[in-house]
């Protein structure tokens, strides 16, 4: 997988099962993110850890210098990895990621991390807008119910919704499996 780079998206201790939003099925799908994580560095590709941050110190989650804005363990990131801390859910947005896949020359990023209808759609929509081809790994890829106009839509339909939608003209959307036999091909 020449000039590609794995990005992950705000897998933070706040969306697992002790924090302040946790997200139904995260363990199931850092699981999935670790298994990702595990591949991309076998195959040396650059990783890109993207952190979550609330500027204000009242907001619900994610707050400055808390142990739940820190990436957790699963997906600890390496010295040699980027980490990039982000204030929008477009991880392109007031951040250098752009810079970072272009030194080292990215046309391709693979995708996984949280939420699927919130940061990871953002930050999708604005890679391909600037011209990259993107892969969404939606099975280590986390989203969170929802209500709209008293209908409740499980977590499940969220997720299977925005991969949807994202599959249409925006990225692939594969699973893990299917991730880990392209590389050892």
């Amino acid at each position: 997988m020449k000039n590609t780079a794995l990005m992950i998206i705000d897998l933070q201790n706040d969306y697992f099962a002790e924090g302040k939003f946790p997200l139904p099925d995260i363990d199931t799908v850092s699981e999935q993110s670790k298994k990702v994580l595990e591949m991309a560095r076998k195959n040396s590709l650059p990783i890109i850890h993207v952190k979550h941050e609330f500027t204000s110190p009242e907001a619900p989650f994610f707050t400055p210098a808390s142990k739940g804005c820190e990436i957790n363990e699963i997906v600890k990131p390496l010295h040699s990895e980027h980490v990039v801390v982000k204030n929008y859910p477009n991880s392109f947005k007031g951040t250098n990621v752009k810079e970072i896949l272009d030194q080292h020359h990215c046309k391709n990023i693979i995708i996984v991390g949280a939420m699927a209808q919130m940061c990871v759609d953002a930050t999708v929509r604005a890679g391909a807008d600037l011209g990259y081809n993107i892969t969404i790994i939606h099975d280590a890829v986390a989203a969170q119910q929802a209500k709209f106009n008293d209908i409740d839509v499980s977590a499940d339909e969220v997720h299977a919704s925005f991969m949807n939608a994202l599959s249409f003209g925006y990225a692939s959307v594969i699973d893990t499996k299917e991730f880990i036999s392209q590389l050892q091909k």
